[in-house]
């Protein structure tokens, strides 16, 4: 029963198993952006953009999150527009200039095929900048197919370290007749930004350091005006 089920459940046992250490690596650098006070800037677009927003402003999730929104890469004006507009080169420099970045913040860039232009300029300002930059990608999608960008280059060719969703080329662990489905890469990046959130929690709190977690808006008693105040200057869209 379910088939999409427990391919999914096949599917995340494969994410864990086969990249212990990178994820581990990942982990500690959220980790230490916490203890540090700085800030976890997280960027994608068309469907990558939700694994950003998976970590912003949501109970129980950090609050040191900068999740780099933009109508011009989501679906909101048009999917096949933003489809358009995130091979175009030059806008994301545009996007980095609205937002207070600073050269010891982490940035994570999510990119399913990891060939666009948008998601590669975002990483390839980032590491101008001196961030460390985490890729989320499809090995093997991104190794498939030749890049869009003027560079030859792919994310996972720019970033400080690649965390692999293992999606299949098409994004989809299924077929049904001739079509592939099962969606796969935005609940695999989910899982992985939700590993790295509660790994990191878990360092910061080994270290001594306060917790920056949202509580539910929904729970009586309890407020995050706190944590609004402290971050509200350093996130755009807080």
């Amino acid at each position: 029963m379910f088939p999409y089920y427990h391919h999914v459940l096949a599917h995340f046992e494969k994410l864990v198993s086969s990249q212990p250490e990178a994820l581990a690596q990942a982990a500690e650098r959220v980790g230490r952006t916490i203890v540090e006070d700085r800030m976890i800037h997280t960027f994608g677009t068309g469907h990558s953009h939700m694994i950003g927003l998976e970590m912003f402003v949501r109970a129980g999730g950090l609050a040191n999150v900068n999740a780099m929104l933009d109508s011009t890469v989501l679906t909101v004006e048009g999917s096949r527009r933003s489809a358009k507009v995130e091979r175009v080169s030059g806008m994301a420099a545009i996007i980095w200039e609205e937002h207070q970045i600073h050269p010891d913040d982490l940035m994570i860039v999510i990119s399913n095929s990891g060939r666009n232009a948008m998601p590669i300029e975002m990483a390839q300002r980032a590491k101008e900048a001196g961030l460390f930059v985490i890729g989320i990608t499809s090995m093997e999608q991104s190794q498939m197919y030749p890049s869009r960008h003027p560079s030859g280059k792919k994310l996972y060719e720019l970033v400080d370290l690649v965390i692999d969703n293992h999606v299949p080329p098409g994004d989809g662990l299924m077929h049904i007749g001739a079509c592939l489905t099962g969606p796969a890469s935005s609940i695999s990046g989910m899982l992985l930004v939700n590993i790295l959130v509660t790994e990191g929690l878990q360092y910061a709190a080994q270290k001594g350091s306060k917790l920056p977690v949202y509580f539910s808006q929904n729970i009586d008693g309890y407020s995050n005006e706190e944590l609004y105040a402290l971050y509200e200057n350093r996130v755009k869209h807080l």
